[in-house]
Protein backbone atom coordinates (compact mmCIF):
# COMPACT_ATOMS: atom_id res chain seq x y z
CA UNK A 1 0.00 0.00 0.00
CA UNK A 2 2.42 2.79 -1.33
CA UNK A 3 1.90 6.04 0.34
CA UNK A 4 2.25 8.90 -2.51
CA UNK A 5 1.43 12.01 -0.76
CA UNK A 6 1.26 13.98 2.28
CA UNK A 7 -1.27 17.20 2.19
CA UNK A 8 -3.16 19.39 4.47
CA UNK A 9 -3.15 16.24 6.55
CA UNK A 10 -4.55 13.99 3.91
CA UNK A 11 -2.56 11.00 2.82
CA UNK A 12 -3.02 9.67 -0.40
CA UNK A 13 -2.13 6.24 -1.04
CA UNK A 14 -2.67 3.72 -3.62
CA UNK A 15 -3.87 -0.43 -2.43
CA UNK A 16 -1.09 -2.79 -4.55
CA UNK A 17 -3.64 -4.68 -5.96
CA UNK A 18 -5.69 -1.84 -7.42
CA UNK A 19 -7.71 -1.91 -11.12
CA UNK A 20 -8.61 1.05 -13.04
CA UNK A 21 -9.35 3.72 -13.63
CA UNK A 22 -6.46 5.45 -12.13
CA UNK A 23 -7.80 6.36 -8.79
CA UNK A 24 -6.36 7.29 -5.73
CA UNK A 25 -7.45 6.78 -1.87
CA UNK A 26 -7.56 9.87 0.50
CA UNK A 27 -7.50 9.30 4.42
CA UNK A 28 -7.34 11.18 7.39
CA UNK A 29 -8.41 10.27 10.77
CA UNK A 30 -10.78 7.49 10.46
CA UNK A 31 -12.41 8.98 6.64
CA UNK A 32 -11.32 7.94 3.42
CA UNK A 33 -13.06 8.61 0.12
CA UNK A 34 -11.47 7.54 -3.51
CA UNK A 35 -10.88 9.77 -6.14
CA UNK A 36 -11.01 8.35 -9.88
CA UNK A 37 -8.98 10.11 -12.23
CA UNK A 38 -10.68 10.07 -15.87
CA UNK A 39 -8.24 11.23 -18.83
CA UNK A 40 -8.55 12.04 -22.14
CA UNK A 41 -5.75 12.58 -24.62
CA UNK A 42 -3.73 12.90 -21.53
CA UNK A 43 -5.53 15.44 -19.24
CA UNK A 44 -7.97 15.37 -16.65
CA UNK A 45 -11.30 15.43 -17.75
CA UNK A 46 -13.44 14.76 -14.57
CA UNK A 47 -12.75 13.34 -10.92
CA UNK A 48 -15.47 10.76 -9.83
CA UNK A 49 -15.46 10.31 -5.90
CA UNK A 50 -16.96 7.72 -3.71
CA UNK A 51 -16.70 6.36 -0.42
CA UNK A 52 -14.39 3.70 0.67
CA UNK A 53 -16.57 0.48 1.54
CA UNK A 54 -16.87 0.69 5.19
CA UNK A 55 -15.69 3.97 6.11
CA UNK A 56 -16.97 7.34 6.62
CA UNK A 57 -16.56 10.28 3.49
CA UNK A 58 -14.20 12.41 4.18
CA UNK A 59 -15.87 16.20 5.20
CA UNK A 60 -16.77 18.69 2.75
CA UNK A 61 -13.78 20.59 3.46
CA UNK A 62 -11.29 17.87 3.38
CA UNK A 63 -13.03 16.65 -0.04
CA UNK A 64 -12.43 19.98 -1.57
CA UNK A 65 -8.61 20.10 0.05
CA UNK A 66 -8.18 16.60 -1.60
CA UNK A 67 -9.56 17.98 -4.99
CA UNK A 68 -7.79 21.26 -5.33
CA UNK A 69 -4.40 19.03 -4.72
CA UNK A 70 -5.67 16.27 -7.49
CA UNK A 71 -6.52 19.17 -9.91
CA UNK A 72 -2.98 20.51 -9.50
CA UNK A 73 -0.70 17.20 -9.11
CA UNK A 74 -2.94 14.64 -11.50
CA UNK A 75 0.09 14.23 -13.85
CA UNK A 76 2.00 13.09 -11.09
CA UNK A 77 -0.33 11.04 -9.50
CA UNK A 78 -0.69 9.37 -13.24
CA UNK A 79 2.99 8.65 -13.02
CA UNK A 80 3.35 7.28 -9.94
CA UNK A 81 0.90 4.86 -11.30
CA UNK A 82 2.23 4.06 -14.03
CA UNK A 83 5.99 3.86 -12.60
CA UNK A 84 4.30 1.24 -9.68
CA UNK A 85 1.46 -0.66 -11.46
CA UNK A 86 2.79 -0.97 -15.26
CA UNK A 87 6.81 -0.28 -14.27
CA UNK A 88 6.82 -2.45 -10.90
CA UNK A 89 8.91 0.77 -9.75
CA UNK A 90 9.20 1.53 -5.84
CA UNK A 91 7.27 4.99 -5.66
CA UNK A 92 8.37 7.69 -2.86
CA UNK A 93 6.13 9.98 -0.75
CA UNK A 94 5.97 13.21 -0.59
CA UNK A 95 5.22 16.02 1.71
CA UNK A 96 3.55 18.80 0.08
CA UNK A 97 3.67 22.28 2.80
CA UNK A 98 2.45 24.47 0.97
CA UNK A 99 -1.64 25.67 0.62
CA UNK A 100 -2.85 25.37 -2.74
CA UNK A 101 -5.59 27.31 -4.06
Amino acid sequence: MPKIYEYLGLIFYFYSNEHEPIHVHVTIAERESIFELILENGLLKTIQKRTAKGKKALSIKEEKDALIFINEYYKKIVEKWINFFILKKAVKVSKITRKLK
